[in-house]
């Protein structure tokens, strides 16, 4: 029975503490003005991340088609940013109206960092627009170097902005040990709030995820202004920007779940009562609905570089072994998605013989879901690879005997990753969760390894023919428009992980939330939210996308005659 003076406490707390929207009510008005913000946010963050590495790449090689691309996602920055500010501004508003009390007290501890927020903002602000429009004036010799400079300010400005957010947000899930409800704001320490137990795993978990996210954004206007192209030359620089957007979003994503491990685990570390639920309580089918998103990426991502081999001379020498490539995949995506509690009827749990299906019981343990993912992620390495590998002859003395070296550790790492995954049913829970370390680190010894050898091996290579840059079919920039939707989404959905384990807490045991919203909803629920979310942003990029495509034919549309 519920405490009466709990309820009554709860109204007092209640009045003047939160206000109303109509129609959609105050946390989803908030929950959507925030994860729009949130990716723009990684739009304006992940996007100078490319644009800075291929502007570098175009200084060093000479290569004036690094440049151009650069720039031309630059141009995309200046209309997204604006976007930025528009709905940061429309959360505040949101919170400070709706949110009071709540808002107040985060003020009270977090204020001076806000003013240092803003006055970033401001110098970011300035350096985007100096670094986009000063690209022509300062494109030779030393300036050019100064140029790229401002690029690496402007992502110095812009993580800056999110580290300082993130202590925000941090706080709200691993207030530091010692405050309660009653430690006032200003006994806390500024310092002590915004360098929490779970900053720094965020930092680093958002800093490769906007990266990932970068990548795949620009992937995706590719395949738009690919399929829009009207001359040859758009469509296969189109197809190039494309394949380079698609590798760095790929290359950074198979680091992103070493990343999510690292958080999981602090998370575990602050609060075991949290860690439960976001992984085995109530939100334990949110990870299965993750793996099936995740599963898409990787096939997604696969069969984009399977098609594009068909535009490289000698590729055809590696087709024959994609079949059993994507086999692979989809034996492992099944083992990741399968859950080890089923929801079953009490008919069906007695068939089963209890609420767990004695085969797929295995399959729904970690060891088997760890042992998946690296192995899926052994295998889309292992594409790119091939693709790297597909128009080029060795030509150095050791080069058999090389690429023999590099199969030894793809086979070694696979090895280590299976017996680990298998013994870790012979031994205890918390002996078991320790091997996904060992599985990661044979993982990335493995990917570095062999990066290195291909590096040395590719040095003086003969090429076997040119790319036919341009010479893909259409279904190809679909698959690239899959992983843009997808880690939108998916970034909505561990958005949600993270602060629906809270649960009725706007600070965890520290601020009770005591509004008619005092719960985490429910897993259909907020798909509906964040599909809400995505459908808002992306109509919105397509805008920018549409902007973006106009400026550049204005750029480069003939200047009328004099006099005329």
């Amino acid at each position: 029975m519920t405490d009466p003076l709990y309820l009554l406490q709860a109204a007092a707390d209640t009045a003047g503490a939160y206000g109303r929207f109509p129609g959609i009510g105050a946390r989803n008005a908030v929950w959507i003005a925030a994860q729009v913000h949130l990716m723009f946010a990684a739009f304006v963050l992940g996007v100078p991340m490319f644009a800075v590495v291929t502007e570098l790449i175009g200084i060093v090689t000479k290569d004036y088609k690094y440049d151009k691309m650069s720039k031309e996602f630059t141009r995309l920055l200046v209309f997204a940013y604006s976007a930025t500010a528009l709905w940061g501004g429309v959360l505040l508003f949101f919170l400070t109206t709706l949110y009071p009390k709540f808002w107040g007290y985060m003020a009270r501890l977090f204020g001076p960092s806000m003013w240092v927020y803003i006055g970033i903002f401001f110098f970011e602000s300035f350096t985007l627009y100096l670094y986009y429009y000063g690209w022509d004036r300062w494109n030779h010799g030393r300036a050019k170097w100064g140029h790229w400079g401002l690029g690496v300010l402007l992502n110095v400005w812009g993580t800056t902005v999110m580290f300082i957010a993130n202590g925000w947000l941090t706080f709200m899930m691993s207030p530091p040990a010692g405050v309660t409800a009653e430690t006032l704001p200003e006994q806390i320490g500024l310092a002590n709030a915004l360098m929490n137990m779970t900053w720094m795993p965020i930092n680093i978990h958002r800093l490769i995820g906007n990266a990932v996210f970068g990548g795949a954004v620009v992937a995706a206007y590719a395949g738009y202004r690919f399929l829009a192209a009207k001359t040859d030359e758009e469509r296969a620089h189109y197809d190039w920007m494309g394949y380079v957007g698609n590798f760095i979003a790929i290359s950074t994503f198979i680091v992103l779940p070493f990343a999510g491990y690292y958080l999981g685990r602090e998370i575990y570390e602050y609060n075991q009562t949290m860690g439960i639920t976001m992984m085995g309580g109530f939100m334990s089918w949110l990870w299965i609905v993750q793996a099936v998103l995740i599963g898409m990426l990787f096939l997604a991502a696969n069969y984009y570089l399977w098609l594009g081999m068909g535009r490289i001379p000698g590729a055809e020498r590696f087709v024959p072994y994609t079949k059993w490539m994507l086999l692979l995949l989809l034996l492992c995506w099944l083992v990741w998605a399968t859950p080890h509690t089923m929801l079953a009827s009490r008919e069906e749990m007695a068939a089963m013989g209890g609420s767990s299906h004695p085969f797929l019981n295995v399959l729904g343990l970690m060891s088997a879901k760890n042992t998946a993912v690296n192995i899926m992620i052994l295998t889309t390495f292992l594409s790119f690879l091939m693709y790297r590998r597909a128009n080029v002859r060795p030509t150095v003395s050791w080069a058999k005997n090389g690429t023999l070296v590099q199969g030894a550790m793809f086979g070694l790492a696979a090895a280590v990753v299976l017996f680990y995954g298998v013994y870790g049913y012979f031994v205890e829970s918390i002996v078991r969760i320790g091997f996904s370390v060992y599985q990661v680190a044979a993982v990335i010894l493995c990917i570095v390894g062999v990066t290195v050898i291909d590096v040395l091996l590719g040095r003086g290579a003969q090429s076997r023919g040119e790319i036919r840059w341009g010479q893909m079919p259409d279904r190809s920039q679909y698959a690239l428009f899959v992983l843009a939707i997808t880690f939108t989404w998916l970034m909505g959905l561990m958005g949600f992980a993270r602060s629906g384990i809270r649960q009725h807490w706007h600070v965890y045991e520290v601020m009770r939330d005591t509004s008619t919203y005092a719960s985490t909803p429910g897993l259909g629920y907020a798909a509906n939210m964040i599909t809400a979310c995505v459908v808002i942003f992306l109509s919105l990029v397509s805008v920018i996308f549409w902007l973006g495509g106009l400026a550049e034919s204005a750029a480069h549309k003939p200047k009328p005659a004099s006099g005329d």
